[in-house]
């Protein structure tokens, strides 16, 4: 097995809230002159990740046209749904093609500027089953919540809520084994966010946060796309701020 961490970027969403906006697949979207998509994929280039499959769905011909089988010096490969799998089902199928022990996960549809460096050190120090990214919610009310100890382990996810007390919020950037990956039911629809994650809790398994003060940019509507599109304009493609070393 690899010691360096296959990536899965999860970009199947069909972006049916975008629809007043765009007809594009959200993994598409422009920000600036470029596809969303781009930005992650450049992301874990700079961090020293060479091999990136991608799980995609509606319009995946269109993603893969566009990014082929190599792009920013990523070999890139993919996992095609023929229906709609969600979060964990697209994982599950993806997984199939992991060389790795050790899987990095993002959304396709966000991008976090977090020092995933840092975050490595964290997984692999704590031992855990999997580690997750978090953020401040940075004044949002319209998302999912996370709760953990003074450790950093992880103790709940929780669904929205409009006048919770400021907690953090999953930035959907994970690191977790294959076997993890390979729990999860063949060739059926489930949720990373809303079922497997409680699930894995509920069972136990060692689940860690790693708390990272950058912002997490969503375009999972329209009002969010506007945002994105204004902060992430100019990303530069080739600087990582945060980059204290290649360590994945």
């Amino acid at each position: 097995m690899r010691s360096v961490p296959d990536a899965i970027v999860l970009c199947g969403g069909a972006g049916s809230r975008l629809r007043t906006v765009t007809e594009r697949a959200k993994a598409m979207v422009h920000i600036g002159d470029r596809p969303f998509l781009e930005l992650p994929l450049r992301q874990l280039r700079r961090w020293g990740i060479s091999r990136v499959i991608l799980a995609v769905g509606y319009q995946g011909d269109t993603i893969r046209d566009h990014f082929g089988p190599e792009a920013f010096g990523l070999q890139v490969l993919y996992s095609q749904e023929s229906s709609p799998l969600g979060t964990g089902g697209a994982l599950r199928n993806a997984a199939n093609l992991i060389e790795s022990n050790t899987a990095l996960v993002m959304n396709g549809d966000s991008y976090t500027d977090a020092d995933l460096h840092r975050f490595e050190l964290h997984h692999d120090q704590s031992g855990a089953d999997m580690s997750v990214v978090v953020v401040t919610p940075d004044g949002r009310e319209d998302c999912g919540f996370v709760s953990m100890d003074a450790s950093g382990k992880l103790l709940a996810f929780q669904e929205k809520q409009v006048h919770a007390a400021p907690k953090y919020i999953n930035a959907g950037v994970y690191l977790l084994s294959r076997e993890i990956l390979l729990e999860i039911p063949v060739d059926m629809e489930t949720s990373l966010e809303k079922e497997l994650l409680p699930r894995w809790l509920e069972q136990g398994k060692h689940i860690r946060a790693t708390i990272d003060p950058a912002t997490c940019h969503d375009i999972g509507t329209p009002e969010r796309l506007r945002r994105a599109q204004t902060a992430l304009a100019e990303v530069e493609t080739g600087h990582c701020p945060t980059a204290s070393g290649v360590g994945l």
